[in-house]
């Protein structure tokens, strides 16, 4: 029954839309009752799903997702402190001469909170509140706009926590590609690892990050002046300096290899639990919200995680990963054709479901069969996040479209005029999106050099055959001419 897992994603998306149940309970419910199914029409044996317990905790076990709460608990941190508020004034003085500070600023702070906040509802929350009051005479659908894309800043820019759970997931995907793919295809001889991507998405991210200035700043210096901003205080400055110097040391350790995400958020924290208590920013009431808000959040994503796990293990027994590769490798598409359609595929998931139901649910279907089309698994991760990325600013279901839309305050505006205030960062990123796809080599500028061939020449068969003779024993030639006779018998 090699379609019953199609026949899963299809109850799981009906479930989603009719029920407004959480989707982990969606999960572990729509994989139970395929089970069910499966074992009453003799498909797989009850045995099979006994592999349930170990593949949760060897899940479980991943040092990767140690730093999932720590990541959640500094985004928290992060909504409470006065740091963002005290980088956004920073960088909208610094920036007060080009007309267009306020603008510029969300997205600064976009850029370096994003990555430490750990997810996009959790940077819109933050950048909501911080700077739709800010933008004066800014026009809402441009401050939607703007605010939304300066949240999903989080899910390219290296280390997120949405781009680490990628890279793990691509792992996994490049492991059952390799599995898939003709003996001795290329792009299969090594699987690629977490900092493999985050190499990748660098070059990518910046250039998106880049473009979207250049729009801000073309956008905001035609408008009139806001409100000037309130004086930076030597204590502020300092604490902005401070934020921006710390955060930029932490993402460029993860970035080069010398400190692990786990350690990166946990410096934070810790940075930041100090920050709090010398300024005694947060009261007891404050501090047990705050612990509270994370437990609550970390379960959330850990129930997913879970949920995820049994509904991927159903949907493997059935064998339909392996008929859909063996479909797609059949196909006598062009396998640039393929990949876009399974791009666009993921892109409309992307409209409805964040970024973790993404990584979780819909990558380990998608992400092998993308492989097996592009022969490349770093161009295959950067595409992935950067069509996440595009979903999430396509009004009017875009994650964080709909994110900012209820948490700025902002008055309501039109769908249609808000796709045309979205329409240049969307057109930028979609550029970037086809400049990775017809270029491949943009996303290997920062792979690690291979290792050197060694300098020694190649040593010739009569010189190897001499070697192994002289490590071999000696040969025996008989007694010595000295040596006695044996006694005749």
């Amino acid at each position: 029954m090699p379609s019953g897992g199609l026949w899963m994603l299809l109850a799981l998306a009906v479930a989603m839309i009719t029920t407004g149940l959480p989707v982990w309970t969606l999960l572990v419910g729509v994989a139970g009752l395929f089970a069910a199914l499966g074992v009453a029409a003799g498909a797989f044996d009850t045995g099979v799903l006994q592999a349930l317990y170990p593949r949760i905790q060897n899940l479980l076990e991943n040092d990767l997702l140690q730093a999932m709460p720590l990541y959640v608990f500094l985004g928290v941190l992060l909504q409470r402190l006065p740091v963002a508020d005290a980088l956004f004034r920073a960088i909208a003085r610094l920036l007060r001469g080009t007309g267009a500070g306020p603008s510029l600023a969300a997205l600064g702070v976009g850029a370096l909170l994003a990555p430490m906040n750990g997810s996009v509802a959790s940077s819109s929350s933050l950048l909501s509140r911080l700077v739709a009051p800010r933008l004066g005479p800014v026009s809402p659908a441009r401050g939607v706009s703007l605010i939304s894309a300066a949240a999903t800043i989080g899910v390219v820019v290296p280390p997120s926590l949405v781009l680490l759970l990628l890279g793990d997931a691509m792992m996994n995907a490049h492991t059952e590609a390799s599995h898939l793919a003709a003996p001795g295809a290329a792009g299969y001889a090594r699987i690629i690892n977490t900092q493999d991507v985050l190499n990748s998405a660098l070059l990518p991210a910046a250039a998106v990050l880049a473009l979207w200035v250049a729009i801000a700043w073309w956008q905001g210096r035609r408008e009139a002046e806001g409100p000037p901003l309130p004086r930076l205080g030597l204590r502020d400055a300092v604490l902005a300096a401070a934020a921006a110097l710390g955060v930029i040391t932490l993402l460029t350790g993860v970035f080069l290899g010398l400190l692990l995400p786990v350690e990166a958020a946990a410096t934070g924290g810790c940075v930041l639990v100090v920050l709090a208590l010398v300024a005694r920013a947060l009261d007891r009431a404050a501090w047990r919200a705050v612990l509270e808000d994370s437990l609550a959040l970390s379960g959330a994503l850990f129930a997913l995680l879970v949920g995820a796990t049994s509904f991927s293990l159903v949907f493997s027994v059935f064998g339909t990963g392996t008929w859909l590769a063996q479909a797609t490798l059949a196909s006598r598409a062009p396998p640039a054709w393929i990949a876009l359609l399974l791009l666009a595929g993921v892109g409309a998931c992307a409209w409805v479901l964040d970024a973790f139901e993404m990584i979780f649910v819909i990558m380990p279907v998608v992400a092998p069969l993308l492989i097996l089309r592009l022969g490349d698994a770093q161009q295959a991760a950067v595409l992935l996040l950067l069509v996440l990325q595009l979903s999430f600013l396509l009004p009017p279901l875009g994650y964080a479209v709909l994110m900012a839309r209820s948490l700025s305050g902002l008055p309501r505006v039109a769908t249609r005029t808000l796709l045309g205030a979205m329409a240049p960062f969307a057109a930028a990123q979609l550029l970037v999106v086809g400049a990775v796809f017809l270029w491949p080599a943009l996303v290997h500028r920062l792979d690690a050099p291979a290792p050197a061939p060694s300098a020694a020449p190649a040593e010739s068969e009569q010189d190897l055959m001499e070697r192994m003779r002289e490590m071999g024993p000696p040969p025996d030639d008989g007694p010595p001419l000295d040596a006695p006779a044996a006694p005749a018998r």
